[in-house]
């Protein structure tokens, strides 16, 4: 599945979980939820995982992706009024570190459910110097 067809796809679940829970739950809430129906429509994913982050080649560090999706998408979810720059900047540095495509960041706001997407794209001189 490319990961246009696949980031619909769980769009259209955070959606199914905003229209039946509405907003004020914890994140760890959404997050259940969102575990239900990726499993509904038959989707592979990891919860919680641990993803460590190296600098010049030296372990610095890890932080827990909310979910991973058919291993190419990472989900952060949130449950605030508004998405912040932080928490996209966030996203972008998890997709950095695990060189995953794709990520969205799902917020469970009060009125709707606000989507951002981040794609990491290299350029080809540099993943030619890191293949060195």
């Amino acid at each position: 599945m490319e990961y246009q067809e696949l980031t619909k796809e769980v769009i259209g679940c955070a959606f199914k979980v905003f229209n039946r829970m509405g907003f004020g739950f914890l994140e760890s809430v959404y997050e259940k939820c969102m575990l239900i129906e990726l499993a509904k429509r038959g989707l592979k994913f990891e919860s919680q995982k641990k993803i460590q982050v190296f600098y010049d080649d030296e372990l610095v560090g890890d932080f827990i992706a909310d979910i991973i999706v058919e291993e190419i998408l990472i989900l952060e979810l949130k449950s605030m009024r508004k998405i912040h720059k932080a928490h996209e900047v966030q996203l972008v540095n998890y997709l950095v570190a695990t060189r995953k495509p794709v990520g969205l960041l799902l917020n469970f706001a009060e009125k709707e459910v606000q989507v951002k997407r981040k794609i990491r794209q290299l350029q080809p001189d540099l993943i030619n110097k890191s293949n060195e």
